[in-house]
Parts: structure tokens; sequence; C-alpha cells
């Protein structure tokens, strides 16, 4: 934690607009860099966009030919890694000033949902619609293990923060967890309530489209949504499925008071003892903010338009949010 964030008092329900970048398309998903001195965010027309917090100078970073939904940092943030709807997995260099495409491989048939980066960053795992988590070398690209198990779509995969484990939850809410070493899978835990099966529509709705570590590991939060009456038009309340990873048993639902109508998109626990979460629907855009063993939040922030993804910044202080009216949003929770 920097000096900034220590010595600012955190308040989510002072949480105000910091800063804001428009773009010429809508926008799927927003990660600040490990510094803190950029935001990137991926858009509908393909390509992932950087800006320079302080200066708002922006870079384009083009290669991929369909949407993006994977971004994630090598632990120095010299590099991004960058996931696809055509499967591809792409390496960059993002300390140039016009970032290029260093590596290109074709990780999965279909949509890569998820990245994520190794502590050491020795390693990458990924995740996507051919059922699979994978294992690759960060170093030359190659591919180190498959991980079987997965009946369905894989919508998320996280490096444990202290064990060598990777965890992976997918449409229905089956949540796994790997052995790096092996790919084998060591246990299962369940956010079955993240999914249902609308007879209507024939079709599964729901999934794990948000994962993150509680500060000590021993926590995983994931989110998505819940109580779906419209598979097609994904009717549904947002939902966080919180598991006790030493127990393996479900530790919290947390839902929204106001039953919004919209997936949380992504979720970020907060040092100082509270979940973050976006959601985006429906009713538009929300930050939500839960104490960890309440199961409604003790905020509700009212964004100016419908979020698919949010972060948040090294300092703990800054959240950034990604929206359909082509802007990410900067907020800060401070007065």
């Amino acid at each position: 934690m920097n000096a900034q964030a220590a010595s600012t008092t955190v308040d989510p329900q002072k949480t105000r607009a910091a800063g804001e970048f428009k773009y010429s398309s809508p926008l799927l998903s927003c990660r600040f860099d490990p510094s803190g001195q950029f935001v990137f965010a991926t858009a509908y027309d393909n390509s992932i966009q950087r800006w320079h917090l302080a200066s708002g100078k922006q870079a384009p970073l083009n290669a991929h030919e369909s949407w993006v939904r994977a971004l994630a940092f090598d632990p120095s943030g010299a590099r991004l890694y960058s996931g696809g709807y055509d499967g591809q997995l792409m390496w960059w260099d993002i300390s140039s000033e016009a970032p290029q495409p260093i590596r290109t491989v074709q990780a999965h048939r279909g949509w890569l949902r998820a990245i994520s980066v190794s502590r050491d960053g020795k390693l990458v795992a990924t995740c996507g619609n051919d059922k699979l988590v994978k294992v690759w070398n960060a170093a030359d690209g190659s591919l180190i293990g498959d991980c079987f198990g997965h009946g369905c779509h894989v919508y998320n995969v996280a490096f444990h923060p202290e064990r060598p484990v990777i965890i992976s939850g997918d449409l229905k809410g089956v949540v796994r967890e790997w052995d790096i070493a092996t790919c084998e899978q060591l246990r299962q835990f369940s956010a079955a309530a993240l999914w249902k099966y609308d007879p209507g529509f024939q079709a599964d709705i729901g999934g794990v489209r948000g994962m993150d570590f509680s500060p000590d590991g021993k926590l995983l939060a994931c989110g998505g949504i819940t109580e779906v009456t419209n598979a097609f038009a994904g009717l549904g309340n947002p939902m966080a499925v919180v598991i006790d990873l030493e127990s393996g048993e479900k530790k919290q639902q947390h839902d929204s008071s106001k039953k919004l109508k919209g997936p949380l998109w992504n979720v970020r626990f907060h040092h100082e003892g509270f979940l973050i979460g976006a959601c985006g629907g429906h009713d538009g855009g929300h930050l939500l903010f839960w104490k960890f063993d309440q199961p409604q939040e003790f905020f509700d922030f009212k964004m100016p338009d419908i979020c698919r993804d949010m972060d948040l910044h090294p300092d703990h202080i800054r959240v950034a949010t990604a929206h359909e009216d082509k802007t990410v949003r900067v907020w800060q929770m401070t007065a």
C-alpha cells in the first residue's frame, strides 16, 4: 500500500467523481496497471485503449480482431496480457509509447473469457468457452498444461495469492481448485446461486462474472446474477457469493436491497473490511458496498450509465468503471 492510501481515510459513502476518459465506442472492461499511472479499457471496436491518469494522454492497442474482455498484468507492470472472443491470447510491451503485441497464441476454441498471472510473473492462466483452464509459460508462450473437469463454459480464473493453486468458476457456478504443477483438481466449491436454467428459452444463464480473493487469501468472492426471470433479456439480480477457502463452505451471499436488475460484472475486496461490486443492466450502473458479515449493501452508489466492469486502484482509494456510454469513469472514495 502506498503512502497516500495509508494516510487517507477511505469512506465509500463519500464516493465522488475523480475523472473520466471518453472514447468513440462503448466499453467492455477496464483495469488499472500495477504502477497506478494508467487505466486500460477494451471497446466494441476490438481495441484496447490506454489513458495516463494524470495527463489524460491516450494510446491505442490494436491487434485483436474480436471483442476483448480479458486483461491482466505482469506484476512488474511492464507487460499486459489480453484475451479476445476469438480465443487469442496476446502479450504486450506496455512500456512503449505505442504498444504492440510481442506474442500471440491461439489459446482457446471460442471465447477466451479471463486471464490471471502468477505472483512471480512466470505463469499465465486462461479459461474459455471450450470448458478448459490452461496454464502457459509467460517467457515463451508454450502450453504447460490443461485443466479438464468443467462441464460448461469457464467464466473466470485466478491464481491464489499465497498457495500454488488456481481457482476457476464456470457458467453454472461450479468453482474448482487446481494444482498448478499437475493441473489436477484438488477441490470443488459451489456458487450455484449464480446460475439458473430458463425452461422457456431452454438456456442456461449466469456464470462467475467476477472473482477476487480477500487480502489474507482465506475468502473468495464470486460475482454474477441470480433469480433470473428472462434468460434472453438477462433479467435478474446482482449477487456475490463468498466462499471460505479453508472450510470449502459458503460464508455469505451479498445481494441488493433494491433488487437491482443486472449482473455483478466484477468484485473487489478492500483491505479495510468491505467488498465492492459493480452492477450494470436494466437499472443502470451501480457500485455496491458490503460489509463481510452483512448480506445487503451498506451503500449503493448510482452511476450515470450502464457499467460493464470495475477495478480497484493500487492506492485502494480510487475505482475505475467501464460504461456503455463510451466512458471510463474514475471514482474516489474520500471526502
